[in-house]
Formats: C-alpha cells, structure tokens, sequence
C-alpha cells in the first residue's frame, strides 16, 4: 500500500501540473460547463481509449497515457463544479483553482486508500479494457442520475462515480508505468 500511495501521488503531481499549467494559459475556461458537458468530456476521453484498445491502432498521436490523465483532470473539474455548486462564466485565480484541486484530490486518495484495505488492491490484477468499461459504466450512472434531477434512491450520487473514475485513470496509469518500466 505504501507503494501503491507513492505512485499514486507520481501520477497526481503529473496531472496537476498540466491541470495548473492549462489553467495559466486558458484560465477557468471550463467553468461554464454544465455537469452533462464534464460528462460528455470525460466520455470522448474513455470511448477513444476503448476503440483504440478494440481497433489496436490509433491514428491520432495522443496516447492512451494522455488520455487517462484527462479523464484524472476533468473528474476534477466535475468534483470542483459540484463543490461550487453552479457553472458560470468565471474566471478563478490560479491559486484557488490549486487548493480547490487539492481538496478533490485529498478526497479521492483517501477514499482511494479505503477501499484499497477493503478489497486487497484488486485492481492491480484488472485489466486496461475493464477500466475503459468501467469508466463509461460510471458515465452512463452519472447520466442517469442527472436524468433523475440528481436524485438516487439507494446509489451513490455523482460526486462518488467522479471519484471512481478518477481513482480507475490513476489505477490504469500506475499499470502502464509499471508494464514500461518492465521492459
């Protein structure tokens, strides 16, 4: 588990800082999405992940790799528009923008951390393709749950599936990591 904490933060420390380096060059922009935007983001990211895995080619140059840590940075984003509570045309300062994203983050290792003692780091013997499908399942329960007014009946709610998807990419990237260093 100490192992798996310290990858854990390798790969957070990678996204943050593409996250606050983009969020210097275009600021705040992805404030004015709506929860189905963060949604539909996330869902290019997985599905194109999925077909290239299907297809075992890709034309476009960006990597699966890349396109985890997207998916890490826009369930951020979903987690930071849920704590804000609103989206809007706003721009944050870029500080505020690194405590809200550590916040999300404290939240998500430490359920991370959690679950890993509850189910014995059962991840580490899944494969790429059932973290794509996961994923999507997560995007589909978020749909539908925003379908439901964001109303559950016994399920988790939104910010939960966010957390999920986002401790999936870190799980997929430590494995791609650890599969190249094997090499």
């Amino acid at each position: 588990m100490i192992e798996t904490n310290k990858q854990y933060d390798l790969i957070i420390e990678n996204c943050k800082d593409i996250f606050i380096k983009k969020a210097t060059d275009y600021g705040t922009a992805w404030r004015v999405l709506r929860p189905i935007s963060v949604v539909d983001q996330i869902f290019i990211k997985a599905l194109r992940i999925r077909t290239i895995q299907d297809k075992k080619q890709q034309l476009v140059e960006d990597n699966i790799a890349d396109e985890f840590k997207g998916i890490i940075n826009y369930a951020v984003i979903g987690l930071i528009q849920l704590q804000l509570n609103n989206s809007k045309i706003e721009d944050l300062p870029v500080n505020e923008v690194l405590d809200l994203y550590n916040k999300q983050i404290k939240f998500s290792k430490d359920t991370m951390q959690n679950k890993n003692h509850d189910y014995g780091e059962a991840w580490r013997d899944m494969s790429q393709e059932s973290f794509a499908d996961l994923i999507l399942m997560k995007l589909q329960r978020i749909k539908q749950i925003l379908a439901n007014d964001g109303k559950t009946l016994i399920s988790e709610g939104i910010d939960a599936n966010y957390v999920d998807i986002l401790n999936y990419s870190v799980f997929a990237l430590i494995l791609i990591v650890e599969k190249e260093k094997s090499f």
